[in-house]
């Protein structure tokens, strides 16, 4: 079909209520999807602004009207055959759709659909959205998101005939031909729909992007939101850090809770408002501004908001049937939140389910930056920094591409880059979309790595250390494996994962396992917290103004500081405790040793200096100590937290390194104390195995604890009468020697004799998956591994029960 053949007709606008997400061929997915949504998810509370659109043959008459089919193929023709670069082309083919004037019946039609807009909302010339939507957008296999332009606050019916012709113009933009030639989409093939909707005022609220999933590890039981001040355009091109929050949706309708796992506070630079008459650039009608110190250090949404996005998410995604990607704006003079463009997630959602890689990095130079992960892989390469789209034809192809923002201007180059590394951005902005679906590794939003990293410069960029990206000098050891999950074997003993790492727990959800057998609780601690806790309790007592200056700044926006930690504590837990619910997640209480304690922010004040912190003033010996007690009603508190309001009743409580049946009764009764007693709402307490006095005492320590779990590396530190730590010793450190397995072997009798269950948590069956066999022979209930070594260790116990039975 020739554009000249398209005849006149009335068809060339549809209010957005009569159109449904078939309707791609009409007026592109993205308008099709504001469509269905208004016609089939109003009852259920999904606002999304009125609006109409132009069709798909309008844009064809458009082109005919004009003659401009054949200038089109002369431009795309010179492309192909080299005669002019991608920058020349598209240069060209914008310059002539510009060129272009109305047809009369189009024209006439967006007049009135302009008029009767701002009838039906009391408004005279209403400001509205002028949005893009190509007929081959938003595809299950493909997100066309981006690609053309957006402009915002269009006044007056000049001002929007003048913007849907850039919209067709920008079908042409460099990186939309670029990304179509990368699908292999017929230039000719594709055409524009231009979709008109009242501006929400997001200017003087807030905007983002939100996804039924998490966009990193494909975890799909959480809602990732993000946030900035202002109209959404910063968050979806990068210009910002926003905000994060994540949502896991299971508990959305669960009765008197809070399932918010994650909030994160971003930078929040500028933020985009209404333009005025003096402004001049591209989109004139918007400008951006600083954020205030207050904006800066607030978060865009408060709690209640932020589970009405996640019911909304979790509500789009059940009606389309897949997971989504959603933009959302928070109109500030009434506070009201909207959807106002919804397309299904094409990276995760088409992710391999049957094979993971798993990266490790070894020997590693020192780090260089930090910033938000983006894939979970690992490059090398050399530093190319382009601080300017107009630049890209200086790339170098396999280098890391440096730069200060990236957006869709970038694509052309993204794809032959070995890794991505922004200044501001976060993880739902357009680049790190692009980049996920290129697959090419991105950390986004480091603040200030065109400034710390050099052109030519040697440097490994990993995403593969959980949700903090990593910049290291020179290029690093690393590994690559690969986990097959198409033939897991059954076992009757369950093999369980030791977790610390909230930031990296998600990535492993695929694995089969049977619960977290080993939550860090210090880990979480030192990541998440980084203070101390009676820096907090005791912050009088802090001997520098330097110290309290670092602590009043990461407990800004809480009344009482104590607070924060209790927040920070249980949510960095309950990213744990998702991921296999409802199936347990193990918890051990802080077993910091006295020195590592020391080194947390505002420690060296509450710490006393040990010989032998290794059996020293550690673990249960610190809950009921006035030394700490106020420390560890923070931990009680926040487990309390964790399983009554944000609903993870999967949490089961361990006690590490409890010396005394005396001892045991104390820390039992400090509990209670606090909220948390054994048998109420479910609580089990599980007490560590890691003393020879825990395997003598056993049927008494199982008469005051519902289950043990042997800490291998400290039992046979402990009975062996070898530090763990000594090289000179290093040969006779052996998990397996008889005495060890004695021990084992007796603990496991003794407590099922009790009735009580009894795993191993320790780091024997990762490092030697032949250690799992001995602990089968020995009836163990619970294996719990690193997950690297999950299914080494689960062959090897399906084998040990295979030989046995």
């Amino acid at each position: 079909m020739t554009y000249s053949d398209v005849k006149s007709t009335s068809d060339t606008l549809i209010w957005l209520e009569h159109l449904k997400r078939g309707d791609v061929a009409k007026v592109g997915g993205k308008n099709s999807s504001l469509g269905e949504m208004l016609h089939s998810l109003s009852a259920a509370d999904i606002r999304v602004p009125p609006g109409f659109a132009t069709t798909a043959e309008a844009y064809r008459m458009f082109l005919g009207a004009n003659n401009f089919g054949d200038k089109l193929e002369q431009e795309l023709g010179k492309l192909a055959d080299g005669r002019s670069t991608l920058a020349e082309a598209g240069s060209a083919i914008r310059a002539i759709i510009r060129s272009g004037s109305w047809p009369k019946q189009i024209e006439t039609d967006i007049r009135e659909a302009y008029r009767e807009l701002g009838r039906r909302v009391g408004r005279e010339n209403p400001s509205v959205a002028v949005r893009s939507s190509a007929t081959a957008e938003d595809l299950p296999d493909a997100s066309f998101a981006g690609q053309q332009e957006t402009f915002l606050n269009v006044v007056g019916e000049e001002a929007l005939l003048s913007a849907c012709r850039r919209c067709y113009a920008s079908l042409f933009t460099d990186r939309a031909i670029t990304y179509r030639e990368l699908k292999g989409f017929d230039h000719l093939d594709v055409a524009l729909s231009v979709g008109v909707q009242l501006m929400v005022r997001s200017d003087i609220g807030g905007s983002g992007v939100m996804f039924s999933l998490d966009t990193e590890s494909g975890f799909d039981k959480v809602a990732l939101i993000t946030a900035a001040w202002g109209l959404g355009e910063n968050v979806v091109q990068g210009a910002v850090s926003p905000d994060e929050y994540q949502v896991y949706k299971p508990f959305l309708d669960k009765k008197g809770t809070t399932p918010i796992i994650h909030k994160a506070l971003g930078a929040k630079e500028i933020k985009m408002i209404y333009g005025t008459g003096k402004d001049s650039g591209k989109n004139a009608a918007t400008r951006n501004v600083p954020t205030s110190l207050a904006e800066r250090e607030s978060f865009v949404l408060n709690d209640a908001e932020i589970l009405e996005l996640a019911r909304m998410a979790t509500t789009i995604e059940a009606h389309y049937g897949c997971p989504m990607d959603m933009e959302w704006a928070r109109d500030g003079e009434d506070g009201t939140l909207y959807i106002v463009q919804a397309r299904p997630e094409t990276v995760q959602s088409h992710a391999k389910a049957g094979a993971m890689k798993s990266y490790k990095v070894g020997d590693h130079g020192k780090v260089l930056a930090k910033g938000l992960s983006v894939g979970e892989a690992v490059a090398t390469g050399e530093v190319c920094i382009i601080k300017s789209a107009e630049h890209i034809d200086r790339f170098v192809d396999g280098s890391v591409l440096v730069t200060s923002t990236t957006d869709p201007d970038w694509v052309p180059i993204m794809k032959r880059a070995s890794a991505i590394v922004t200044d501001h951005g976060g993880r739902t902005s357009h680049a790190a979309i692009i980049s996920r679906e290129l697959g090419v590794p991105a950390i986004v939003g480091t603040g200030d790595a065109t400034r710390v990293l050099h052109n030519g410069q040697s440097i490994t960029v990993s995403c593969a250390e959980g949700e903090d990206g990593v910049i290291y000098e020179g290029k690093a050891e690393v590994s690559v494996s690969e986990i097959h999950l198409d033939d897991v074997p059954e076992t009757k003993t369950r093999v369980m994962l030791n977790l610390a790492n909230p930031a990296a727990a998600m990535r492993w959800w695929r694995l089969p396992a049977e619960g977290v057998g080993l939550a860090r609780m210090e880990f979480v601690i030192n990541n998440e917290v980084k203070v101390h806790p009676l820096a907090l309790t005791r912050y009088d007592q802090l001997p520098t103004k330097e110290v309290k200056a670092q602590i009043d700044a990461l407990t800004c926006g809480y009344a009482d500081r104590t607070e924060y930690f209790v927040d920070k504590l249980a949510m960095g837990l309950s990213r744990i405790a998702a991921v296999y619910y409802p199936t347990p997640t193990i918890i051990r209480m802080s077993d910091f040793k006295t020195n590592e304690y020391a080194d947390l922010l505002g420690g060296a004040t509450f710490e006393p200096r040990e010989h032998n912190p290794m059996i020293g003033f550690r673990g249960a010996s610190r809950y009921y100590s006035d030394a700490y007690k106020d420390g560890f009603a923070l931990e009680c508190k926040a487990i309390k937290k964790l399983r009554e309001d944000m609903g993870f009743d999967n949490v089961i409580v361990m006690i590490p390194f409890c010396r005394t049946l005396d001892e045991a009764d104390k820390v039992l009764a400090v509990m209670e104390e606090n909220g948390l007693k054994r048998g109420e709402n479910g609580l089990q307490v599980y007490v560590m195995c890691e003393i020879p006095s825990n395997v003598i005492s056993a049927d008494a320590f199982a008469d005051r604890f519902d289950g043990f779990s042997i800490g291998s590396n400290d039992l046979t530190q402990l009975t062996l009468g070898i530090d763990r730590d000594s090289e000179a010793l290093a040969d006779q450190f052996d998990e397996r020697d008889p005495a060890v397995l004695w021990m084992i072997r007796t603990v496991i009798e003794k407590a099922h004799a009790k009735g009580r269950k009894v795993g191993l948590c320790g780091q024997a069956p990762s490092n030697d998956p032949g250690f799992a066999r001995l602990l089968v022979e020995a009836g163990i209930d619970t294996i719990s591994v690193t997950p690297d070594s999950f299914l080494s260790v689960k062959a090897n116990v399906k084998a040990a029960e295979d030989t046995g039975s």
